[in-house]
């Protein structure tokens, strides 16, 4: 039987508090629905407390200097993130706007079997089971609360360190699944589950976009029309008359105007335009809100384990048939989202992993000088068996920088991951 790391045996005790804390700040938030003056009480409480808790570990913490070693990686991966972020913003706009607002007004909705499914459901399963699927036990704002917790229990020993290096593998691995969504969802444009939402969140143009005037509309039910496309393999159709798009003045930015169709009520700067940006009223294949979900259940699944792991991932499929319920998403994103999460967690694990990597690195210097060990212990040589073993040794040791630089930066740490926990907390809370 393989032997389980240093983190894992040394704090089994410990580990109990960090699904302790999980679990009493879902069930705290929860409160919002049942009682909002408890929750008002209770909120405020468990968050100053696991802030002084994480404030007061700060000076015990001994792996500060893998922590420095990976703050790079930390920030490449949030870079990288956010212009992920960037491209799929950009990316749901175009798939909004380019059809114009009478598509989305009158195309229906396709059919779900899922949704089908529910309903049925409804008719079946006892009214307390089905307000139990109703219920709005978890949101996006949970599961990134949920992360941030995991991460800053390398602080108890609860996982293993470093923590940014952690945080650095879910933020890149969200890139990714990020790029692969907008790539998803702008190659084939589908129907949201909603057709209201656009007319009531965008002011974008009622005809659709000139692209989609000229290769799509003169196409788009005339199944005549669609064969002789097929066996021409050329547009044919003139697109017909239609207002013309309204381009600001971006300066070097005005290559956007094209794909982002701005109105005038939305102001003549590229910047202002970008900030009131929000979410897709198409169907966005996969669901992000559930990629979120299952990078942070499989975060929990590696780094910590465990009951509060499965719990987490009993939540992660109560949210899916959430999204499906209230009709955020066709049933087939909230699949897509699941495996392809699983997969991209499981493709990411050079950033990060629960495995003793110090451990692994003495063993690989181990294999390389067996042969001369083996060789010094025959020729009774303990001087070269002392060398050698002390290589092996020093194989997993870390490089140390200076006790101030360090301090330096578990204090800049600990400011800018509250703050990004308390930020990510008030952009998040309304999912």
């Amino acid at each position: 039987m393989a032997a389980k790391p240093w983190w894992a045996v040394a704090n089994r005790g410990k580990n109990a508090g960090l699904g302790l804390a999980a679990t009493s700040y879902v069930c705290v938030d929860y409160l919002r629905h049942v009682s909002p003056a408890w929750h008002a009480r209770l909120q405020p409480a468990l968050w100053a407390g696991l802030a002084l808790a994480a404030v007061v570990r700060v000076p015990f913490y001994r792996h500060w200097h893998s922590e420095l070693r990976s703050a790079v990686p930390f920030v490449a991966s949030m870079a990288f993130m956010l212009l992920a972020l960037l491209v799929e913003m950009m990316s749901v706009r175009f798939v909004t706007a380019v059809l114009g607002l009478d598509w989305h007004r009158s195309t229906s909705p396709l059919p779900d079997t899922g949704q089908w499914l529910l309903l049925a459901l409804n008719e079946k399963l006892p009214s307390l089971v089905v307000e139990i699927l109703r219920a709005h036990i978890i949101g996006l704002h949970h599961y990134l609360m949920l992360f941030m917790m995991l991460a800053f229990s390398v602080l108890f020993n609860s996982v293993k360190a470093p923590g940014l290096g952690l945080g650095a593998r879910y933020m890149f691995t969200m890139a990714i699944g990020r790029l692969l969504r907008a790539i998803t969802f702008v190659s084939t444009i589908l129907p949201s589950v909603r057709p209201w939402c656009a007319s009531a969140r965008y002011s974008v143009p009622s005809y659709p976009h000139p692209w989609a005037q000229k290769y799509y509309t003169p196409y788009a039910s005339d199944s005549d029309a669609i064969r002789k496309l097929i066996q021409s393999d050329t547009h044919y159709v003139h697109a017909g008359e239609y207002p013309g798009e309204y381009e600001p003045d971006w300066g070097r930015m005005s290559f956007l105007v094209k794909i982002l169709r701005p109105t005038v009520s939305e102001g003549t700067s590229w910047y202002h335009f970008l900030k009131l940006a929000g979410g897709g009223c198409n169907d966005l294949l996969y669901s992000g809100h559930m990629l979120v979900a299952v990078l942070t259940a499989m975060a929990w699944t590696e780094a910590y384990g465990g009951y509060t792991s499965a719990l987490i991932w009993v939540l992660v499929l109560h949210s899916a048939q959430r999204e499906v319920r209230e009709r955020h998403h066709y049933s087939a994103d909230c699949v897509v989202a699941i495996y392809v999460g699983i997969l991209l967690w499981r493709m990411t694990g050079f950033i990060w992993s629960a495995k003793d990597a110090q451990r692994a690195r003495r063993l690989a210097k181990l294999d390389e000088v067996q042969a001369r060990l083996i060789h010094a212990a025959k020729d009774s040589d303990i001087d070269e068996v002392r060398e050698l073993l002390e290589e092996v040794e020093m194989a997993g040791v870390e490089r140390r920088s200076s006790q101030w630089a360090i301090w330096v930066f578990a204090g800049f740490t600990i400011v800018f991951c509250l703050t990004v926990v308390l930020l990510a907390f008030t952009w998040t809370s309304d999912g």
